[in-house]
């Protein structure tokens, strides 16, 4: 409970200091733009309706599912409507420090100021956008923002809660289309790691990474370590963790739709509201390594038994492989007899 109340607490602030920064940053004027990119020629400002989907289900992530302390939930979304030559992040790149905090902590505070600089120094950022927390592994978040011309690109993050430093999240989308808007854009999200925390699991406790590696695209094969929650071995590909549908809408008198303020009525109960096809991702039994041989029991001059154990790190889901046997014994003679 204090965990949600906590969330809802920061979401409320965070959405009053983008309301104030977007207020004050109106009157940014654009700067000239490379190029040797594709230009956008729209002649019209557009706006986007984007909808925030989390898939984050025990079913499709069976591995080291949070459920309590704290469950599986996602954090507010943070995004800029900006131009081609600034990026929140890349992957491949360092993270910002803005984005170590958000991505370990979910404070938002650093990544809000460096976005609000980028703006002033290059003019690069045309708009904040924020939506409410999800409280929970499956639930939407949606908002609404404005681009134009020269500020055609969208970018956002989401901190998967709990984690070290991972997060979904969109690099340099660009919603323009040669002289038009494009109409609707519906992209899968998969986890990344910031590359500031060396934790494997969910619950991993603070491990910092020295140096700070670059942010890295997490897949069911890396990092290639049995303890990763997100390593499975039998999948080529990670089913999505969530999605985000961005739908352009009819133009008002708005300069910005600004979202509601955060409640928990974005939650959804289960996975079956949000999939039509819930995914079943098949988790093997994992067990440890054998103990060493016990004593020999037994009489002497005649065969006695040894036995050993091994124990289960993992229990198998999802019709996965299922657990081998977790003692054996064997003949043996014992020693030192008299």
């Amino acid at each position: 409970m204090d965990t949600t109340k906590n969330i809802l607490s920061f979401s409320e602030a965070l959405y009053h200091l983008i309301v104030l920064m977007m207020t004050l940053g109106q009157g940014t004027h654009s700067m000239p733009v490379p190029t040797d990119i594709p230009m956008c020629t729209a002649s019209e400002t557009a706006q986007y309706s984007l909808t925030f989907t989390g898939k984050w289900t025990q079913a499709a992530f069976p591995k080291q599912y949070p459920r309590y302390r704290p469950p599986a939930q996602w954090s507010n979304l943070i995004g800029v409507t900006h131009s081609s030559d600034y990026h929140m992040w890349q992957r491949n790149e360092f993270a910002s420090n803005g984005v170590r905090e958000f991505a370990e902590k979910g404070e938002a505070w650093t990544l809000v100021k460096e976005v609000e600089t980028a703006g002033e120094r290059i003019q690069s950022v045309y708009g904040i956008l924020s939506a409410p927390a999800v409280v929970g592994g499956t639930g939407q978040m949606s908002t609404e923002f404005e681009v134009f011309a020269r500020h055609s690109y969208l970018s956002f993050i989401v901190r998967i809660v709990p984690s070290p430093d991972w997060f979904v999240g969109v690099d340099s989308l660009d919603l323009c289309d040669g002289d038009h808007w494009k109409e609707n854009v519906s992209l899968d999200l998969f986890p990344y790691d910031a590359g500031t925390d060396s934790g494997f699991t969910f619950s991993s406790p603070n491990f910092e990474t020295i140096p700070q590696d670059k942010i890295t695209q997490i897949t069911s094969s890396f990092p290639s370590h049995p303890a990763n929650s997100f390593f499975y071995p039998r999948l080529k590909h990670l089913p999505p963790i969530a999605k985000v549908t961005l739908t352009k809408i009819k133009k008002t008198n708005q300069i910005i739709s600004l979202p509601v303020e955060p409640t928990q009525s974005n939650q959804l109960p289960t996975g079956n509201e949000i999939e039509d096809k819930l995914i079943n991702t098949p988790l093997d039994c994992e067990v440890s390594v054998w103990s060493p041989w016990g004593l020999c029991k037994g009489k002497c001059g005649e065969s006695g038994m040894q036995h050993r154990t091994r124990y289960i790190i993992m229990h198998p889901a999802n019709n996965g492989a299922v657990c081998p046997l977790l003692e054996e014994d064997r003949k043996c003679f014992p020693d030192n007899c008299l």
